[in-house]
């Protein structure tokens, strides 16, 4: 259970699972976006001097990222929201606000992909700090606030007066800091990246979409797109194309890290403790 109040069922996570599980035979075809999050948890952990050897990878659509961290030497347990997913892994089909771990039970825990579609994200991240040992480091990846501009704004446009909600809400970088903070952990970064990515049609990207089981999953979601929306839609995103014919949208990417307090981390400086000013110091950097 979480430390955080009874968060708004915003997913189905039944849904959730239908959809990763129905995406596990073709992911490989769709899997650039995981990929390029895990490459880059990757290389961050790399400068992480630390021994982390048991680790959770939290998000495995494909053995991709724990075949990289069992090849670092550690041990590695998998979870996924979907079975297919988790059992093509040896491990553990579970949602990200409800990890069946104890407590203290991990040096790492790699998230990919998976936190921008969870009920109770505050209460993931507790539970995960919970069960990261101390002075245990925490990682994570997703799609965040920023992603599918072009399909966003294509969608508008071709349903006119009769909007739905195709596009999940989005997390922005600075509110996922916050939230970091707020679940204990310490010395928490976010940041964040963007990945472009170019397609000949609006067909093209809903593939992908849906092979990566990133489709809609609200509970609230509406009815499926008329093929008369789906025709609009797909000449205005036409319209929007390079003088290639493709047209590029963008995947913003947020990148969370996070440490499980222990009494051997470095302590922020006492207010008041500097040996120099800074307005001293701002003299010494324009005299250079």
């Amino acid at each position: 259970m979480s430390d955080s109040p009874q968060a708004p069922e915003i997913f189905d996570h039944r849904l959730r699972a239908i959809r990763r599980d129905r995406a596990a035979r073709d992911f490989a075809a769709h899997d650039f976006l995981y990929r390029h999050m895990a490459d880059e948890l990757i290389d961050r952990l790399a400068d992480v001097k630390r021994d982390l050897a048991d680790v959770l990878v939290v998000g495995c659509p494909s053995p991709y990222l724990a075949a990289q961290l069992s090849a670092m030497g550690k041990r590695v347990v998998c979870t996924d929201p979907g079975y297919v997913n988790a059992a093509a892994c040896g491990g553990v089909q579970a949602d990200e606000d409800a990890l069946p771990f104890a407590d203290d039970s991990f040096d790492l825990i790699v998230a990919c992909g998976t936190l921008d579609s969870v009920n109770d994200l505050p209460g993931a991240l507790v539970l995960m700090r919970r069960i990261l040992r101390p002075d245990g480091l925490l990682l994570a990846a997703f799609a965040g606030a920023g992603s599918l501009p072009v399909l966003r704004a294509t969608l508008l446009a071709a349903e006119g007066d009769r909007v739905g909600q195709h596009i999940h809400p989005q997390i922005d970088v600075r509110a996922a800091g916050d939230l970091l903070s707020r679940a204990g952990l310490a010395m928490p970064v976010a940041d964040g990246d963007v990945l472009n990515v170019r397609y000949g049609s609006l067909f093209g990207l809903l593939g992908d979409l849906r092979g990566m089981g990133a489709s809609n999953m609200l509970r609230s979601r509406p009815p499926m797109l008329s093929r008369a929306v789906l025709g609009r839609a797909a000449e205005i995103f036409a319209q929007a194309a390079d003088p290639d014919g493709k047209t590029t949208e963008r995947f913003a990417i947020a990148y969370l890290s996070g440490w499980k307090p222990d009494a051997t981390q470095p302590k922020p400086a006492r207010r008041g403790s500097a040996t120099v000013s800074l307005a001293e110091a701002l003299k010494k950097g324009s005299s250079a």
